[in-house]
């Protein structure tokens, strides 16, 4: 195979979709970041599921505040700090308020639904469409993915929470209005799972990436399940790469796509200093654990304003692509506070992996 890097086509209008081109869910919120969106096609308009990450409005009285879902009052309240309180850290790290005793999340994520006929002009729902909603999200719920198969949409989306660590979870839909959760499909501390649209061998199959806290390992693994919900034979098959663009951690992106060379997934990587890329990987159409190509050098890496510089800069993250007419079609987060598309030719991706 050839190792010419893909031209990629950012769109001149990005970023499409800004925090301020969301309404916020409630008077006393403020929308910061809006990223992160997993992405479909649905009757006849592209669908993007978003992450909307709100915080609340801070005053004179309550100058730190935190939005967090109570699960014994059974909705979403609002934590105050004292500023006074030399043990309470809000600088160290914009994402979190840092006590001796917890770590809190500074924000709390949704999902909300944008809506365009062209893939580039969206309209944004004036209110969420899933909100947190129980113990294992008290922090929120972000990161989703869709996946259609047989006429339904499954989601399975990160749930944040101190109580319960960071799992994942599964919701389906039919027609995007309403929304049936199934509960934890991946126990604590899994993310970034991208399950394959179509059974392969009589077995579903999904991409996920456990994190091992006592070695630091932050690998992709492969697991199977035969009906979404129960998920085993679990196995690593794409390791972080010494000395390459990812070399600290990688976890899957987007939905895998069939092409005619097996299955390609977009997934990211970032390096030991935090700095987030996307790259590809091809998989057996028969037994996607079987690797058959990778990205050596980055399909996309920081390089706009917009992706340089935000809420957590230097990232480019994506839960969803089309592809469609020869095309990836990626819509992706940047820097942890937009939503910008690109185009790549699927040729010249499939092409560039060795």
């Amino acid at each position: 195979m050839k190792t010419s890097r893909p031209n990629v086509r950012r769109h001149p209008k990005n970023p499409l979709i800004r925090p301020r081109d969301v309404q916020p869910s409630r008077p006393d919120f403020q929308v910061v970041c809006v990223f992160n969106c997993g992405v479909i096609r649905h009757q006849n308009e592209v669908l993007l599921l978003m992450r909307v990450a709100e915080i609340a409005k801070s005053d004179a009285k309550n100058p730190i505040q935190v939005p967090l879902f109570d699960p014994n009052q059974g909705k979403i309240i609002i934590k105050n700090f004292d500023p006074k309180d030399p043990t309470v850290d809000t600088k160290s790290d914009s994402r979190y308020v840092l006590t001796p005793t917890r770590r809190y999340l500074s924000s709390i994520s949704h999902f909300r639904i944008a809506r365009s006929k062209d893939g580039i002009q969206f309209t944004i729902d004036p209110t969420p469409c899933m909100v947190a909603d129980n113990v294992y999200e008290m922090y929120g719920i972000e990161d989703p993915r869709i996946t259609l198969i047989d006429g339904t949409y499954y989601i399975n989306y990160s749930a944040i929470s101190p109580e319960t660590g960071v799992t994942t979870c599964l919701a389906s839909t039919k027609d995007f209005k309403t929304f049936q959760r199934h509960g934890v499909i991946f126990t604590p501390d899994n993310k970034d799972i991208s399950i394959f649209p179509a059974k392969i061998g009589g077995k579903y199959y999904a991409l996920n990436r456990p994190a091992s806290a006592e070695y630091g390992f932050r690998d992709i693994w492969m697991s199977q399940s035969p009906d979404l919900l129960h998920w085993g034979r679990h196995e690593s098959i794409m390791q972080c790469r010494p000395g390459f663009w990812d070399d600290g951690r990688i976890g899957s992106s987007s939905v895998p796509c069939l092409t005619d060379a097996g299955w390609l997934e977009v997934y990211h990587g970032s390096s030991k200093g935090n700095r987030y890329c996307l790259g590809a990987s091809l998989h057996d159409k028969t037994d996607p654990t079987k690797v058959l190509g990778r990205s050596k050098e980055p399909l996309m890496e920081p390089e706009a304003e917009y992706e340089l510089h935000g809420f957590f800069g230097n990232v480019i993250f994506n839960c969803g692509l089309l592809c469609e007419d020869g095309l990836l079609k990626i819509y992706y987060g940047a820097a942890d506070e937009v939503i910008a598309y690109a185009e790549v030719s699927l040729a010249e991706v499939l092409d560039s992996l060795s």
